[in-house]
Parts: structure tokens; sequence; C-alpha cells
């Protein structure tokens, strides 16, 4: 039977390969497994075996043809098979002209000199340099504080919080590995003062980049009166360009008692409590609700952690997740999920939280409630509708260039729903920044890691095991305890693991889960290795720094062909 033979999707971000050689030419025999043609991508080359014994009987392109994935390229069939049907109307596309001519810059266009951002936060302040770079005339309006929830109430502050109780848990246990030190002990204010340290130091950081990149910041609220207009106070400003990362804000559900409760709390408020309190109940088994938890249970705070879903951190790998959950309820947490909140009621000392799960309810006392349930869209006040901006649900939509239903005006960041990352929204905002001056940039959502701060860290990007499955790709996976490797034993932290899934066939990374000390830095290893449509094979050739524990990312590559040295390969 006539075997039609497709470009390959040889990883994640491949669209399009160039058939660069044939290694058979229309008549030869040809046997399942025997190499048949090379192609290439802008990032690598393979060849590709046969998926059918016969003749090759028809290419559809020649040597030197660019064409999409899952593109007809040949048939092969038997000798006197009849192909006709096939192979009607072909006409192989040619192969085409030397496209090595170094890409169009994202040079400014004619009429795009002026640009306007709103919104200072990680996408904002980003895009406005940006641009600034590429010769735009560039205005950023800032309601409240140029850094953002990031560096003002969110990344930075949580991060110096953690850095502070990490020091403290590893100073009360250094008597294991014979540091003896007496009176270790919490200073509230100067952990704050530390914290307050760190984000004076980014913010200003921030505003000295902007005035060197010529910015003029303008502070107010801006709101739209037409499609590229808005008024910031009695102020009018237009540009050829708008961006909008109007950043997000904390949802608090609508739980009886629980907004009216003085002992309700966000994450902003969490990370300047005048004390340490005695127990805490956080609302939401997130990212921002894990991290605050563990920085609070390392100052001795009793945590309590209350999930709606069967598990933690939902969209992070489900086998690691478990072994984290696994890790902070021996650290102390308690964890409850497939759990609800019922109702919330002041005492004198707090709230009794009442909460709904399997076993039925039961009341939990709590001096602070933090609730950290998810982020709704800043967009309500920006009068998009007077813009014509197209939204849904308070999130503003847009095409992979990130560019809006109106033609010159785009959004970044938390605003759009695509990744609540800060990260991810610098990414973003640099991309639409370039676009904005005629660049020709895709901001691509499954590039970008994930990461949470949870002890040990957990960090993952690409495809999960759970999302491979469900789109029906086939894969392979290799995993490598973090109890194999020597640098995780010195440091005692012997119970993560890392994860990698390959394409079955080729060998292609498709995804990469680390929990283990320091996954937010190993993981951009993999996000590289991602990007660079990189194989198993050429990530295990990989050379590793000995001892690291970024070994044990390399031996978990090994172990998808379970070919790792220092584990039993199963």
């Amino acid at each position: 039977m006539a075997k039609v033979v497709v470009m390959p999707k040889l990883g994640l971000t491949m669209t399009e390969g160039t058939v660069s050689k044939w290694l058979k030419k229309v008549g030869d025999e040809v046997k399942e497994g025997e190499p048949l043609f090379d192609v290439e991508t802008d990032k690598l080359t393979n060849t590709i075996e046969a998926s059918a014994s016969g003749v090759l009987r028809h290419l559809f392109v020649e040597e030197g043809a660019t064409v999409p994935v899952l593109a007809k390229i040949a048939v092969i069939a038997a000798a006197d098979e009849d192909i006709a049907a096939l192979t009607a109307g072909d006409k192989a596309p040619a192969a085409a002209e030397d496209t090595q001519a170094a890409a169009p810059s994202a040079a400014p266009a004619a009429d795009s000199n002026t640009v306007l951002v709103i919104g200072g936060g990680p996408g904002g302040y980003v895009a406005a340099i940006r641009a600034a770079q590429l010769g735009a005339k560039v205005t950023l309006v800032e309601k409240d504080q140029l850094g953002g929830t990031c560096l003002n109430r969110g990344c930075m502050p949580t991060k110096a919080m953690l850095h502070s109780s990490e020091i403290y848990e590893e100073a009360t246990h250094s008597a294991d590995i014979g540091i003896i030190g007496a009176d270790v002990r919490v200073d509230w204010d100067k952990v704050q003062g530390f914290r307050a340290s760190v984000v004076e130091k980014l913010t200003s950081g921030v505003k000295a980049l902007l005035r060197m990149n010529k910015v003029s910041v303008v502070s107010g609220e801006a709101v739209f009166s037409g499609p590229k207009t808005v008024k910031v106070g009695s102020q009018v400003l237009s540009a050829d360009k708008v961006i909008i990362c109007a950043g997000s804000y904390p949802i608090i559900p609508g739980i009886p008692g629980l907004k009216e409760s003085k002992a309700c709390i966000d994450s902003t408020a969490c990370l300047s409590l005048p004390a340490i309190p005695e127990s805490l109940v956080v609302i939401g088994g997130g990212v921002i609700g894990l991290e605050l938890g563990s920085v609070y249970r390392r100052y001795g705070t009793k945590v309590t952690v209350v999930e709606m879903q069967p598990r933690l951190l939902p969209l992070m790998d489900g086998e690691l997740t478990m072994l984290a959950e696994a890790k902070l309820k021996s650290e102390g947490l308690e964890i409850l999920t497939s759990t609800s909140v019922v109702s919330v009621a002041d005492t004198e000392k707090g709230a009794n939280v009442t909460v709904k799960g399997p076993d039925g309810e039961k009341v939990i006392e709590a001096e602070k409630i933090l609730v950290c349930v998810g982020r709704g869209p800043n967009t309500a006040g920006l009068g998009l509708d007077k813009a014509g901006i197209a939204v849904q649900d308070g999130f503003i939509q847009t095409n992979e260039k990130l560019e809006t239903n109106v033609p010159g005006v785009y959004a970044v960041g938390d605003c759009t729903g695509k990744l609540m990352l800060a990260h991810a929204a610098m990414a973003m905002g640099e991309t639409a920044a370039e676009n904005a001056m005629g660049g020709d940039r895709c901001f691509k959502p499954e590039m970008s890691p994930s990461c949470a701060y949870v002890g040990p860290e957990f960090a993952g990007v690409g495809y999960t095991e759970e999302r491979a499955k469900e789109l029906g790709i086939a894969y392979k996976v290799g995993k490598f305890p973090t109890s194999g490797n020597g640098r995780s034993l010195v440091a005692g932290h012997t119970d993560g693991m890392i994860k990698i899934l390959a394409g079955e066939k080729y060998g292609e990374i498709l995804g990469v889960h680390i929990l283990a000390p320091s996954a937010t830095e190993l993981i951009e290893e993999a996000a590289l290795a991602i990007r660079l449509e990189a194989t198993v094979k050429e990530f295990t050739e990989t050379i590793h720094c000995h001892p690291t524990v970024a070994e044990a990312v390399r031996e978990c590559a090994l172990n998808v062909d379970k070919k790792a040295i220092h584990i039993p390969n199963r």
C-alpha cells in the first residue's frame, strides 16, 4: 500500500523544514528505517528514515525546497502500484532562492516615531526601553509605582523574604553539619528593612534606565478617549503606536465573611505584616500561596494551605507536584486538597475558617487568612470600549504578535491572560515594542518556563506528561532523582527529581521539569534546548561540570534511553 511521506515536526517550535538532500532518487528501492532525506530547520539538520518499504515513486519537493510541517514530500509504493490519485495536480515546489541574507532589523517605520506605553510594570518598562532603543520617542504612563506588582509587591520582595527565611532555617539546623550557633532568632524589623531596601534599589534602577533611554514618564491614570489617544487627568496624550501593560490585581472570592474579615489579607499585605503571625490559613495552593506560606512556615508560623483542586500547582508536572507536596508536608505545612472554604467568622484572636473536604467540615483557627486564588486584569477603568479594543472576561485579546484588533495598539503581560509571569511579561514587552517599530516577532507561550520557589525549587518548560497525553503525542520519559546527585547530597536536598520528555521517534526534547535546588536556574538550559530543537543525543553529548546539580539534568537525559550512569535504569 502506498505511503505518503510528510515533513516531520522535529520540535515544539518547528513550523517548516527544508529538504536539503535526498538520499534516494526516484526509482530506488527503499527499506523501512533506511535514511531517506536530510531536513534542515533554522536550528538543526536531521536525517529522516523511511517510514515504509517499497520504491521511491514520486517527489513532491526538490532539494532546497522549504515546506510546512506535515506537507507531502514523497510517495513510497510498490513498483507497479497506481499512485495517480496521490500525485494528481502536483507541481513540486522549486528550491528557494538564497535566503541567507540578514533578517530585516526592526527599524522604525516612518509613521511610528512615537510610542505610548500604559503601565510601568515588567512588561511596560521593558517595552518602553526597547522602543526607545529602536528610535521611538516614548512616553510611559504609570498610575502607581514604576516596577509594578513584581518589583514593589510581588516577585522581588517575596524573594527577599524567601532568602531571609531560608538563611534562618539553615542556621537553626546547622548543627547537623557541625556548625553550632547560639541564640539564632528573627529580627522582624530588619527582615522588613531588607525587603524594603531590595525594592528601593530595583525601582530606583528602573527609573534610572528609563531616564537614560530618554523615556518620558507621566504619573497618573490613563483612560482611552480614542484608538490611540488617552487622557491622564487634564493632559491628552496620543501616539503612532500604543502598548497596554495594565497588569492585574489579586482576586478576593465571594466566600461568606471573607471580605469583611479583619484577618483577611492579600499577597501585598502579607509582605508587610507588623509581626510574624502564630497561624496562617492560605486559600489557594498556587505559586504565590505556597511561596508565602513556605516563608512564614520557616519563621515559625503554623500554616494551613486550602486548595479546591485535587492537587497543588495544577499546571505543573503532576508526578513532581506530588513529590513537592510530600516535601512541604514533611516540613510542617498542613495541606488540604479537594477542600473548599465555606465561611469565615472573626474572633478575638483572628478568625475561624470553616472548610469542607473529603472528610466533611471542620473549623481552622487562624490569626491571618492569606487569599491567593488568582488575579484579574486591571482593565476596567481604561476606557477600552472607547478605543474599540476587544476584551474577553476583562482580558485584552491579541494575536501572536501581541497586536489587538485595533491596528497599532498592542497589549502585554497579565492584562492579556496569556501567562501571568513577570518574565513572560518582559518577553512580551520586547516583542510588542519591536513589532510596533516595524518588526515581525511572535510570542510563543509554550517557550516560556514556569517556576515556583517552594523548597526545593520547582521549574518546568514545554509539555508535561499530562499535556502530551492529552494531545496524543508519542513520547518517552527519563527520570533522575536528586538522591543520585553528589552536589544535592552535600546540600542535603535529596528528595527532588528531574524529568525529561522526548519525542519517541526522533528524540527531540518536548518538556523538562525539575524539582531540585536551583531549579529556576537549571531550567534555562532546558528552555534553550527546546528553542533550538535539540535532541536527547545533543543534550547528553554536552559535558556538564562536576560536582553540580546540572549533572542530574544530563543524567536524566541519559535515562530517556536507559543509559544513566549513576542510577539503575528502569
